[in-house]
């Protein structure tokens, strides 16, 4: 996958390939941010809430994949929440934290993150975004439609691409 994607276009295509077309963009542009720094700052934190940018990389992986593999399509993930270190940190009074083990490196993440890409590629071109997601996933008897999910993981990369931007000019 190439890591210097363009921003789409705002003519064409209004649905699943303009979604694909954001979700790459920022995808690629979290990416670059991240392997632009060098391993030392990748793994150093510059803001008081202690996250890391390796970590914020690994964060946007497991939450791509718990939105369109484990609940859209309903499907097993090994680790859901694999980029936290607590198993469930959605319950109430849970303190976790994200986390990132010493041994894997922010260019696996990045390659990892692109396969993630390719599969939500895949799930866009194969379904309406008006389709609802798998009951026997995630979402359990209240599964959001498919563009619901590409919004809220839209808004979730643009979010954490915000942070990382201020966290880059930092380092």
């Amino acid at each position: 996958m190439a890591r210097n994607i363009e921003e789409p276009s705002t003519r064409g295509d209004p649905g699943a390939a303009r979604w694909s077309g954001y979700l790459d963009w920022v995808r690629a542009e979290l990416i670059r941010g991240v392997l632009g720094l060098t391993p030392e700052q990748q793994r150093t934190t510059r803001v008081a809430s202690g996250w890391t940018p390796i970590e914020l990389l690994n964060h946007v992986l497991h939450m791509e994949q718990r939105w369109f593999v484990w609940g859209f399509l309903g499907e097993r993930v090994a680790e859901p929440w694999g980029d936290w270190d607590v198993d469930e940190p959605w319950q109430e009074g849970v303190d976790g934290r994200w986390h990132v083990s010493d041994g894997v490196t922010a260019e696996q993440l990045a390659d990892r993150l692109d396969a993630m890409g390719a599969r939500t590629r895949e799930v866009l071109a194969s379904y309406p975004l008006d389709a609802a997601g798998s009951t026997e996933g995630r979402f359990g008897d209240d599964p959001p439609t498919l563009e619901w999910i590409c919004f809220h993981v839209l808004a979730e990369y643009a979010r954490h691409a915000g942070h990382l931007d201020i966290v880059v000019e930092l380092s």
